[in-house]
């Protein structure tokens, strides 16, 4: 591949400057210049949303040509094929690989877990970053990191669905689905060792896709920029716009010398994609055509109005209240102890994120409106299906999910405040899992729970280990106070039986929690996590019930009351899932047949143009890109605006080369299009029109947070790190030369 290269002349027509002449051809007569047809296009075209599926895209091809695709459009069908095979899922961000020697490029943001698992009070690499020389130096991500590279999407829909109608009690409906899709599971990954196969559901369990991936198990941390790059602005620019951030880095996927998947060994050697992506040879424009593919987690614009309702009445609130508690707990242990606050770092960011996030999801639904008009769609839906009788059946439909919504949801206070307490817990979770795996065992394996069968064990193991990372007895221990603390505000009926359980007979006062939660942490063996392994790998009930570990004995105490949430969750999706594929059947006939289904972590591809954007209709317009100049402008010396001192030192030397922007004078840093994208999303490639890697999907901005429920055109805006910002600060600033050879650039700098 060529290295990057300048905007050249020719590329900048229709901006102001209008066409540039070229030199003269021997007859005297000028050459025509080179015009960009579909420029125009472009700029008229309002991009409506969607997540769509690699099939989908042949609904497109008109579309995406006169917008000036010159990418075959049929690409973007197969998953499989270039440049779609490229793009990888690291089971919560999604990333690409860009060398044939394993090499996968992300966001930051999405490294953190890698860096604070090779972090020290004394080596904080998530302060400083890391750069690897040589492929001896690349560190271990951990036993539980992931890549997963997708292999073959089949429709199993018929296969799963078969039958369903006959079956009248909601939970064996589910327990139906849920044997099915293990016996395809199943027979998918027989005598294939490192494949992992996934049965999922689209339009609202409308759909059902068998997914075979390739698990690759040993990934490395290769070279992530320092905090004043990765994650420059940091929470007060989150989620804003304009951002400055170098949110990439780097990884490498091992295998062993087989080929074949393996876990971490010093012996094993990168992995070689079937497909790598190539590096843009031509700088983005305003108005130039983008796509983004990758793995976005979760949207509900496809929900009824019953769940935006829950969203906005009592979901979203508690989100918001628990983050900022949780924040405000781990700001305090942060400051008070060194070690803390680095096994808190990737739990903050997270969660500062998620925070952020939700607020702005919250005011959009209420402050905008869009829960009104969300409203107003279903009614417009309402009577569609009215005046269709071959969809009167989708009205029926939405007032039965309605009707179940109110009966299965009665006690949804009591069961968040249970699962808070489970989730933030290392310890609580563990011994709930070793109890879970006690009771699953007694059955053959096709009849466990699907996260219990044997095809899990090694994740949940490396997972245990990879907990330990991040594990403190203080840390551990105040969150579950503070879990069981705020269980204890909640009325006495909306009370969880883990309060009583972990309290006793006491009044469930700040100090009682904490004297109670001491006892638990006492005398507990499970801090030891081969002590948690060995309990999971063969402990019984009836061994366990002998224990006189306090954290074994509250796992088996509530154990009931977990299996009692997850039974009733059950039998609602069982309850609603005939009816909700009615309303989307309904929902897809009055959209005319073109429907994106919600984002479930499967391989998604989005498509628009750069441009900015009015947060407001009386506001100054923001442009579409940030210059290099704007960061150390931003830098005041104080968190979250430290740059570097290598970083600062380039930009005030202004030696760009190849990566400046002639429209800009200098090396463009992050630029906005209008794709629809979602958590999940990041670290995904953006794409330009040839398919070539232009910049990483990292953000999106607060006045559009609530496209997750309702796309909005006029400001739904996705922001990028460009490209040519990530090979400028690996040529001039970080000298990370031998990666840039290796994806087959020439440094310049």
């Amino acid at each position: 591949m060529r290295p990057l290269l300048p905007f050249t002349v020719l590329a900048v027509l229709g901006a102001a400057c209008g066409p540039v002449p070229t030199p003269s051809v021997p007859e005297k007569v000028a050459a025509p210049p080179v015009v960009d047809a579909a420029l125009e296009a472009r700029r008229k075209y309002e991009n409506h949303g969607g997540m769509w599926m690699p099939e989908q895209m042949k609904q497109h091809e008109a579309t995406l040509r006169e917008l000036g695709m010159t990418l075959a459009p049929e690409a973007l069908s197969d998953p499989m094929a270039f440049p779609l095979g490229a793009v990888v899922f690291l089971g919560g961000c999604s990333a690409s690989f860009v060398s044939p020697e394993g090499l996968v490029i992300t966001n930051h943001h999405c490294a953190t877990g890698a860096l604070q698992f090779n972090s020290t009070p004394e080596k904080n690499l998530m302060k400083t970053g890391y750069l690897a020389k040589s492929r001896e130096e690349e560190k271990s991500n951990g036993p539980a990191a992931r890549v997963f590279v997708t292999e073959k999407l089949t429709d199993v829909t018929e296969e799963v669905k078969t039958g369903l109608a006959a079956i009248t009690e909601p939970k064996q409906r589910f327990d139906a689905v849920e044997k099915k899709q293990k016996e395809l599971v199943a027979a998918c990954e027989k005598d294939r060792p490192g494949v992992r196969c996934s049965v999922v559901s689209y339009f609202e369990s409308e759909q059902f896709r068998l997914i075979e991936q390739l698990e690759l198990r040993d990934v490395r941390l290769v070279y992530a920029p320092a905090e004043g790059i990765g994650n420059y602005g940091g929470e007060i620019d989150n989620w804003r716009w304009p951002r400055h951030s170098g949110d990439f880095a780097f990884y490498r996927a091992y295998v062993g010398a087989d080929g074949k998947p393996a876990d971490f060994d010093a012996k094993n050697v990168p992995y070689k994609p079937k497909h790598v992506l190539k590096l843009a040879t031509d700088g983005l424009l305003p108005s130039d055509l983008v796509f983004v593919a990758g793995y976005p987690g979760r949207t509900s614009s496809l929900k009824p109005s019953v769940d935006v309702k829950e969203a906005i009445e009592w979901a979203y609130p508690r989100r918001v209240r628990m983050f900022e508690d949780y924040l405000a707990l781990l700001e305090r242990l942060g400051k008070e102890d060194a070690e803390l606050e680095v096994k808190g770092r990737q739990l903050v960011r997270g969660l500062a994120n998620a925070l952020t996030n939700t607020k702005g999801q919250l005011d959009g639904l209420v402050k905008d409106g869009l829960a009104g008009k969300k409203a107003q769609l279903e009614a417009e839906l309402v009577q569609f299906a009215e005046q269709h009788p071959e969809h009167e059946r989708g009205k029926a439909a939405l007032e039965r999910i309605g009707q179940a919504h109110a009966r299965y949801r009665k006690d949804r206070e009591k069961e968040a405040a249970t699962l808070e307490a489970v989730q933030f817990s290392t310890l609580l979770s563990a011994a709930d899992t070793i109890v879970r795996m006690a009771s699953e065992r007694k059955k053959p394996d096709a009849e466990r729970d699907p996260a219990y069968q044997e095809r899990n064990h090694k994740r949940i193991e490396a997972m245990q280990r990879q907990a330990q990372q991040s594990y403190a007895r203080r840390l551990d221990r105040e969150k579950l106070v503070l879990a069981l603390t705020r269980a204890a505000k909640n009325a006495p009926a909306d009370q969880p039986a883990l309060l009583a359980l972990v309290v006793g007979k006491q009044e469930p006062t700040p100090e009682n929690i904490g004297k109670a939660v001491d006892r638990l942490y006492a005398t507990t063996k499970l801090e030891d996590v081969e002590a948690r392994i060995t309990l999971f790998r063969g402990a019984s009930v009836e061994s366990l019930k002998k224990s006189t570990d306090p954290f074994i004995k509250l796992g088996l105490e509530l154990r009931a009351t977990l299996q009692s949430i997850e039974d009733l969750g059950e039998a609602y999706q069982g309850e609603t899932l005939l009816d909700r594929a009615e309303y989307i059947a309904t929902l897809r006939a009055k959209a005319g047949g073109v429907l994106a289904p919600d984002a479930n972590a499967t391989l998604r591809i989005t498509y628009g143009t750069v441009r900015g954007y009015r947060p407001t209709p009386e506001a100054e317009a923001f442009t579409p890109f940030t210059r290099v100049t704007e960061v150390a402008k931003k830098h005041t010396g104080k968190e979250p605006f430290i740059a570097p001192d290598a970083l600062l030192k380039a930009i005030g030397e202004g030696a760009y080369g190849p990566y400046a922007a002639p429209a800009l004078a200098e090396v463009p840093v992050d630029f906005l299009s209008d794709l629809h994208i979602t958590g999940g999303n990041s670290g995904s490639p953006t794409l330009n029109g040839k398919g070539e890697l232009v910049g990483l999907a990292f953000d999106g901005n607060y006045e559009a947070m609530a496209s997750d429920w309702m796309f909005m055109p006029a400001i739904t805006r996705t922001i990028h790190v460009d490209i040519r910002y990530v090979l400028w600060l690996m040529d001039k600033v970080d000298q990370a030369d031998h990666l840039l050879r290796e994806m087959g650039l020439e440094p310049k700098l």
